[in-house]
């Protein structure tokens, strides 16, 4: 049974570490650097004080469970998002929060994911994080504003909701800068057929990057298809079969970028001696298993998970006021991880004639 008298300061003195240290120990922070010799003494520092969280005294003080709600809309059930709820759990045990996760799916009907908040509401969590498995405009359960919330690679297509989404622009203009950065002017993008903000925003990056450099970015050829393997690999056959081909390709995503090395090979075409071709996604069971390797844009999930939820706790806090990231989402940067598909083109183009003018 704990001691009331006894406070996180008493734990620090006791093992001689500082109050923070004791916070990540104590709630196991898993990014924390600390030593098994140190964790050991605060652990050992805090049984003999009696030292712990007396959970129901702080919510009977506070008005506050210590709990968050984060509803999944199937990024519990991939890998690829899946460091979103790995991002929200550390911020939330860093925090001296714990997270409650249901799991729904894109398909779910209104009701079904209304009763999903339901849910978490009834069980009295302090806020609410709804995630998403792709940059999209979400129809957000009517329930869902009844305690603070965010939205995590989504934005709200009517109620505003305080969301976190990916850069798709800078990202797109980081992949594109990396191809012209080798040498290349002639410079193609596999797009998703999908009507998404992703598709929209990394089309954007793309032409908008080519007319900074000198080039004529509305002009590039641009094929489209469903966003897999085979999607890309049908888009970059036709994209390689043109009278004037790219030396480098953009991909919407690895899956197409995967088909994009299938239409390589087939045309006998080696990567990225005679093409270079840049990914988005960072999809590590593909990029690193592609050969050569996968340069490509990670997508920010870890820390779309832990901004959102460090704002919903400082909101919950009352330290900020959701309302005033309502009308802009919060985004974060798209870094690229060079690996071995891009290189220099095997014959440098004049600017001139830099495109064939086509589009799918």
């Amino acid at each position: 049974m704990s001691n009331k008298n006894i406070g996180i300061k008493d734990v620090a003195a006791a093992a001689g570490v500082s109050v923070t240290t004791v916070s990540h120990v104590l709630n196991d922070v898993s990014y924390a650097r600390i030593s098994s010799e140190t964790r050991a003494k605060v652990k050992s520092a805090a049984a003999q004080l009696s030292y712990g969280p007396n959970r129901l005294a702080q919510a009977l003080r506070t008005r506050r469970t210590g709990l968050l709600g984060l509803v999944s809309e199937d990024i519990a059930t991939t890998p690829h998002a899946g460091r979103i709820i790995l991002g929200a759990d550390d911020a939330a045990r860093a925090r001296g929060y714990n997270l409650m996760i249901v799991n729904t799916s894109i398909s779910a009907s209104p009701g079904s994911r209304n009763a999903d908040v339901e849910g978490l509401l009834e069980r009295q969590v302090d806020g609410i994080l709804y995630a998403t498995m792709y940059h999209r405009i979400l129809d957000v359960p009517g329930n869902l504003g009844t305690v603070p919330a965010v939205l995590v690679g989504a934005v709200s297509s009517g109620s505003t909701i305080a969301a976190v989404v990916p850069d798709e622009e800078g990202g797109a203009k980081t992949a594109v800068t990396a191809l012209l950065a080798a040498g290349h002017t002639r410079i193609g993008f596999l797009n998703s057929t999908d009507d998404v903000p992703s598709s929209h925003g990394r089309l954007r990056g793309f032409t908008d990057t080519l007319s900074a450099a000198g080039l004529d970015g509305a002009a590039a050829p641009v094929q489209t298809g469903p966003s897999e393997v085979q999607g890309g690999y049908e888009a970059a056959l036709r994209m390689l079969q043109l009278s004037k081909p790219p030396t480098g390709i953009f991909c919407y995503n690895d899956r197409m970028a995967m088909g994009a090395y299938r239409a390589a090979a087939e045309l006998g075409l080696s990567v990225p001696a005679d093409l270079s071709i840049v990914g988005f996604d960072d999809q590590e069971l593909i990029a690193g298993n592609l050969h050569p390797g996968l340069t490509t844009v990670a997508l920010p999930h870890y820390e779309m998970g832990a901004w959102a939820t460090g704002a919903l706790i400082d909101a919950i806090e009352g330290k900020v006021d959701l309302a005033g990231l309502e009308l802009h989402p919060t985004v974060l940067d798209c870094p690229l991880l060079t690996r071995g598909s891009v290189g220099p083109p095997r014959i440098p183009l004049r600017p001139e004639g830099t495109f064939a003018q086509h589009r799918a």
